[in-house]
């Protein structure tokens, strides 16, 4: 992984642009929101003390869906974009139990953040940006750090088995947006090139789900599996 303040992300601008386009450029992303919160309020809801932590927050819109059921969990919102944060706190500004983290995933694995331990590390569209032996030490990071039955979900972008498939799974990519510029009445050539900057972006380290799922199976996480899947854009996770 590239260091942060030499990343895309670490520019307001890049941010910016995509938090305009997220709804567009991510497949089925309310989807994905509405799979969250089912998760927690099957998983996680019952617990007495519902502590969260969002590993790589962006605008803080994940932890926000979660205290649309729950404004009582108590979440950490950790991402290296400080201008993200500023956003995520705006966003949250009416909830009094979140606590906001500026860090990078490099702090994370070299251990120079403090974190205490979860029911549930959620991560969202952020750790393709790792190599495998990073993502399979922040999985070591992340088990160490949830409570006993805690939970582990990622939503993320994946590296397709095979150029066949993957092929196809970046043509229902581009199905969908232009399903989505269509119903928002988008100017149909503002999103062109869109895959091909995500493909040709050296900030992507996207690796297959199998790997990943192998990964954390290892690692000793329960339950793992996919949880849900369009194309290149999945949700899998385990349990401690």
């Amino acid at each position: 992984m590239a260091e942060f303040s030499n990343s895309k992300w670490s520019e307001p601008d890049f941010t910016q642009a995509y938090r305009n386009n997220a709804d567009i450029i991510i497949v089925e992303r309310k989807r994905l929101l509405s799979i969250l919160q089912s998760f927690y309020m099957h998983f996680i809801f019952g617990k007495p003390e519902r502590q969260v932590l969002d590993l790589g927050c962006g605008d803080g819109i994940a932890v926000y869906e979660l205290l649309r059921v729950d404004s009582a969990l108590k979440a950490t919102l950790l991402d290296g974009s400080n201008d993200m944060l500023i956003r995520a706190k705006e966003r949250l500004k009416r909830y009094d139990k979140c606590h906001f983290l500026c860090a990078s995933f490099q702090d994370i694995l070299n251990k120079r953040v403090i974190l205490s331990n979860f029911d549930l590390i959620i991560s969202s569209m952020a750790t393709h940006h790792l190599t495998m032996e990073e993502k399979t030490s922040l999985f070591k990071i992340v088990y160490s750090h949830l409570n006993p039955d805690g939970y582990f979900l990622n939503m993320d972008v994946i590296l397709s088995p095979s150029e066949t498939l993957e092929k196809w799974y970046l043509q229902l990519w581009r199905e969908w947006i232009t399903e989505r510029e269509a119903t928002l009445k988008i100017d149909s050539h503002e999103y062109d090139g869109i895959i091909n900057r995500y493909k040709d972006n050296t900030d992507n380290n996207p690796d297959r789900l199998n790997t990943q799922i192998e990964s954390l199976q290892e690692i000793g996480f329960k339950d793992v599996d996919c949880y849900y899947k369009y194309g290149i854009f999945t949700i899998f996770g385990g349990k401690k």
